[in-house]
């Protein structure tokens, strides 16, 4: 597992020194694919061991008392060399959890490459839209032509964009692209400072 480095599934922590910075993973991977946390190993995969059992109560407090809701997790002890790491395993959620962010507010975060992202409004309501009950009803009118025949010819368009393509409202727009992601058409990037839209190829190249 070390030798794979991290990755969407797996990330390393030297120590834990804030229960709710690994909060933040945690829901991360509950909220995306699931993954494992190593503590006791550093980033560049030198395993230093957990310096105390105590890091084990402070996993277990980050998944009860700062995940909302909770998040389960199994806990694996290896010793390697005489030095121990945990191995903190996370299964996917059906449920959106949610975490402290640096400044305290509880926000939803997901899981990109070897990062935690902050999810933006239109992934929130799109998962929450499609784990309803009431599934979701899609209107393909001109404005949703108009946004599928841009991305067959673009990789990829922002909220403004697609906004300032159709002349319509961001209100409406975001409305549409939470539709649209909730039923699988189209996927959506995320980075720290940006969200970018797309259509799902697997979704087309399955029907």
């Amino acid at each position: 597992m070390i030798a794979e480095g991290e990755h969407q599934r797996q990330d390393f922590k030297f120590q834990i020194s804030d229960s709710k910075k690994i909060a933040r993973t945690l829901v991360a991977f509950a909220n995306t694919d699931g993954g494992k946390l190593l503590i006791g190993v550093k980033d560049n995969g030198v395993v230093a061991g957990i310096r105390s059992a105590e890091e084990m109560y402070m996993i277990e407090a980050a998944g009860d008392m700062y995940c909302r809701p909770k998040v389960e997790t199994t806990i694996k002890e290896w010793n390697i060399d005489g030095k121990m790491v945990l191995e903190v395993d996370v299964k996917r959620s059906n449920e959106l959890h949610s975490a402290p962010s640096k400044e305290g507010k509880y926000m939803v975060f997901v899981r990109v490459k070897d990062q935690n992202i902050m999810a933006n409004a239109v992934l929130v309501e799109a998962r929450r839209k499609k784990n309803s009950k009431y599934g979701v009803s899609i209107s393909y009118n001109e404005t949703q032509q108009t946004l599928m025949s841009y991305l067959n010819d673009h990789e990829e368009i922002t909220l403004n964009e697609f906004a300032s393509l159709t002349s319509i409202s961001r209100y409406k727009a975001k409305r549409i692209l939470v539709d649209l992601l909730a039923t699988n058409i189209i996927e959506i990037h995320l980075t720290e400072n940006s969200a970018t839209y797309s259509i799902n190829k697997d979704y087309f190249s399955e029907e």
